[in-house]
């Protein structure tokens, strides 16, 4: 009987979250019905999508064929995480150095065309896009509407700034407290306001790991702020940060996108971990990051 193992970094995701990240080809709602069949189960009972995993459940799966198929798919390898499905939603994990769009340099892989594979694979027809975007170097959830209406309704939380989003960054120098940055940047010819909302979560004389929350969306607009007070981010060559050997991209991750979900009325909250090699480079300067 084909089975998957949850992983210790996979504990306390629900059944369904667990589900759609090892088996990408799969679409949601199937999944939802084989749950609702009670066809995917553990030793001793059947199991609900919203129920918790634990590190090293085995998850009893189906021997349909359909189902064979789309394992089969993930086990070549996909090159995209999930971090929350719904029937309108899809939220994924951006790698930095992968871009949202196709660009120059980046026709031929990007996430968007990473995500258009994935939905190919399931038989899926409805149009998906990114509703935002992050830079190039930077990591973190990038959140994609299912469909004309979804990207629509979605786009407007991000147009009304109803969407929260939260960042973590590794700066030249000692930052204590917080506070808020304000100050103008290049947009489109103009400058424009923009706004940063900072804490310091550990620093010392040499670095300072800061959580950031966007008040404003200007393009590098933390980026450029941090420069401007003299306290660029690490890895950061446009805007003079420090580059030391152990880490080979910028400092920047957003881990968290937040906001009401229009279509359901319920508050979302979508985490995305700190990339290895960030914790690793804080960890030697004895600056702990967690994500």
């Amino acid at each position: 009987m084909p089975h998957l193992t949850v992983a210790t970094k996979e504990k306390d995701l629900t059944v369904l979250e667990f589900l759609c990240r090892r088996i990408p080809a799969a679409p949601s709602a199937y999944l939802r019905q084989l749950l609702k069949k009670g066809k995917i189960r553990t030793a001793a009972k059947p199991l609900r999508a919203e129920d918790p995993v634990a590190a090293e459940d085995i998850l009893l799966l189906p021997a349909a064929g359909r189902l064979l198929e789309m394992l089969a798919m993930g086990d070549l390898g996909s090159p995209v995480e999930i971090l929350y499905e719904s029937r309108e939603i899809l939220v994924v994990d951006k790698s930095a150095g992968l871009a949202v769009h196709a660009a120059a340099g980046h026709e031929e892989d990007n996430l968007t065309r990473r995500v258009e594979e994935m939905a190919r694979r399931r038989g899926e027809k409805f149009r998906i896009a990114p509703i935002h975007r992050l830079d190039l170097e930077t990591s973190g959830p990038v959140l994609f509407g299912k469909g004309k209406k979804a990207c629509g309704e979605l786009g407007k939380l991000f147009m009304d700034q109803k969407v929260e989003k939260l960042y973590l960054a590794l700066v030249k120098g000692r930052i204590d407290g917080q506070g808020t940055l304000v100050g103008t940047v290049p947009a489109k010819g103009k400058e424009k306001q923009a706004q940063t909302a900072f804490r310091s979560l550990a620093a010392s004389d040499a670095a300072t790991l800061l959580e950031l929350r966007l008040l404003t969306g200007r393009r590098h607009q933390i980026r450029r702020q941090l420069a401007d007070i003299g306290h660029p981010l690490f890895g950061d060559l446009r805007y003079g940060g420090p580059c030391i050997p152990g880490l080979s991209r910028l400092f920047l991750h957003c881990r968290r996108l937040a906001f009401i979900d229009p279509f359901s009325a319920a508050p979302l909250a979508i985490d995305s971990p700190l990339p290895r090699q960030l914790v690793d480079f804080a960890a030697a300067l004895n600056l702990p990051a967690t994500g």
